[in-house]
């Protein structure tokens, strides 16, 4: 198998954030050879699927990075060494109300490697209780339980445009599609 690692040789913040942090490193190629690379660091996330009765709750909120309202899974920023189901069952209580009796993950996502090292941890709950949502005082947001079948509409023609969204739900269609 050929190698195909790359080697930092160091690390140059230029800029470090909230949220993030931008590097741009000095690294050598498989094959010896230096090179640059610029990397954005972020602490991940976590996101969860909930399904009841046919239907997926999406919250609807403004994403300021692309100047819209995009409908997504419940999901938010892991705080630094955040356990990332902790975090899911926070986020889903938070945005939502629902307190979830256990998660499963179902996948960890990598939303830009040519960039970043975001991680967001993908889950779904199976069963949650109602409860009431709190969300954080800078957060905007609605809660809509779509239809699976309107929601899957959604993604066919572009209304839903969300990553770790479009990668949950298309899942969840093709684990539930009976042969």
């Amino acid at each position: 198998m050929k190698n195909f690692g790359e080697r930092t040789l160091k690390k140059n913040y230029v800029f470090t954030g909230k949220i993030i942090s931008v590097r741009r490193d000095d690294a050598l190629l498989p094959d010896g050879k230096p090179c640059t690379r610029e990397v954005v660091e972020h602490p991940g996330g976590a996101a969860v699927l909930y399904v009841r009765e046919g239907k997926v709750a999406l919250v609807r909120q403004f994403r300021y990075a692309y100047g819209e309202v995009l409908l997504e899974i419940p999901a938010g920023k892991l705080e630094r060494g955040e356990d990332p189901k902790r975090a899911a069952i926070r986020e889903l209580s938070e945005e939502t109300g629902l307190i979830a009796e256990d998660l499963t993950l179902r996948f960890i996502l990598y939303p830009t490697p040519g960039y970043t090292d975001e991680k967001i941890y993908i889950y779904e709950a199976e069963a949650a209780e109602e409860g009431a949502a709190h969300a954080d005082a800078d957060e905007f947001l609605d809660v809509e339980y779509i239809p699976l079948e309107k929601a899957y509409r959604m993604i066919d023609t572009g209304e839903i445009r969300d990553g770790k969204t479009l990668v949950a739900l298309q899942s969840y269609r093709l684990r539930h599609i009976t042969p």
